[in-house]
């Protein structure tokens, strides 16, 4: 299951077959409640997005970095991009 969704994720997101994927794109977390992805996730689907979404793909990067969370106290955990927010944010622009 999980090569299948290995190989989802980079044909979604035009990746070639030797192009690593971020871990986080294709399991889920213990609750599946997470509103977070990692930053490279984020990156990486940024063009699609702004595909979808007609929209210019630097504006849809700089959503995603106003829209990712720093570590805790700059050393604990990793950044992450809060897909809510991002995608309530992506749902404001006119």
């Amino acid at each position: 299951a999980l090569k299948d969704r290995i190989a989802a994720y980079r044909a979604e997101n035009g990746l070639k077959e030797t192009d690593a994927v971020p871990a986080d794109a294709v399991t889920a977390s213990g609750s599946g409640l997470d509103p977070h992805i990692s930053l490279r996730n984020a990156e990486l689907q940024a063009p699609r997005v702004a595909k979808a979404r007609n929209l210019d793909e630097v504006k849809t990067r700089d959503l995603i970095k106003q829209n990712t969370d720093t570590v805790d106290l700059g050393i604990l955990g990793e950044s992450g991009v809060n897909v809510l927010k991002l995608n309530l944010a992506l749902d404001s622009l006119p």
